[in-house]
């Protein structure tokens, strides 16, 4: 089941990640799930990576298409529930529109007002567009998808590239061909040339969306389980959360639910839920 596994492992690395975010490298690496982080989370709790990308799940189950609105409102119900996870380019978004500003407008204002819109929140979330949407129609969505609240486009580019990948391998594609087919779908420079050279380029587990994305990819690619995959993002401190929510949406999509280890299966928050809406997400998918 390589839908299931594309979201539950964006889960778990996220939980496993959210104790490490924005610290530096641990000297040793975290194996386990573990309490702690920023906000003081519990042991395999999950942060608005996840709840986010489960927000893009159940729109997309519940309207079997991608509706901005819809979306839109769900993000921003998950955004009044807890706030303080959210990061700065999100935070802002969503209290424009609380404060009655139109999404389309908000968006503008905050790339405005912080002096650009690069950060990854629209990359973590986007994934489920790779399990209902096949490619290259899922590149075209998940651009689209981005613009809801990150006005710059390059988090648009990064999300369609690594959804190309999830839609492809998902569908059993192989790792490599998902790969190449996501490249000569880029458009964008910049993302073509970091994560489609990423041998080429230091990894750095950064809140830039280009450089979330290359970290994210890099740890994928270089992979030769689902585990080392996750585990070699999360250890890479920094945004360690996103990082290995993205790293773990690849995995999951490339070695399925039966690879996680289930000592991780047991442990995320919500497992039975998350195996639940990415089964409704495919049976809802555009091409069955």
């Amino acid at each position: 089941m390589r839908h299931a596994g594309s979201l539950v492992a964006l889960a778990i690395g996220d939980a496993l990640g959210a104790p490490l975010e924005g610290s530096r490298k641990p000297e040793a690496w975290v194996t386990q799930m573990r309490p702690g982080g920023r906000h003081f989370r519990k042991k395999g709790e999950v942060t608005d990576d996840t709840l986010q990308a489960m927000a893009v799940a159940e729109s997309l189950a519940s309207c079997g298409r991608f509706d901005p609105d819809d979306l839109a409102e769900r993000l921003f119900q998950g955004y009044i529930q807890r706030p303080e996870w959210y990061g700065p380019t999100s935070s802002l978004f969503f209290d424009l529109v609380r404060s009655g500003t139109l999404p389309h407008h908000a968006a503008r204002i905050v790339h405005q007002r912080r002096h650009g819109s690069r950060s990854n929140g629209s990359v973590m979330r986007g994934f489920p567009l790779g399990i209902f949407y096949p490619a290259p129609r899922v590149a075209e969505v998940s651009v689209t998808c981005s613009r809801l609240t990150h006005y710059d486009p390059v988090g648009g580019y990064c999300s369609a590239f690594l959804n190309v990948m999830v839609s492809d391998m998902i569908r059993g594609t192989s790792r490599r061909e998902a790969f190449r087919h996501a490249r000569s779908l880029c458009t964008y420079p910049e993302v073509r040339t970091m994560l489609g050279n990423y041998r080429d380029y230091t990894i750095v587990p950064g809140l830039d969306a280009v450089q979330c994305s290359h970290a994210a990819l890099s740890c994928f690619m270089e992979s030769r389980t689902l585990e080392h995959a996750i585990l070699s993002a999360v250890n890479l401190g920094g945004d360690a959360d996103t990082v290995g929510a993205c790293t773990g949406a690849l995995a999951g999509a490339y070695w399925g639910l039966e690879a996680l280890p289930e000592r991780w299966s047991q442990g995320v928050e919500g497992y039975e839920k998350l195996v639940h809406l990415a089964g409704r997400v495919w049976e809802g998918r555009e091409d069955r």
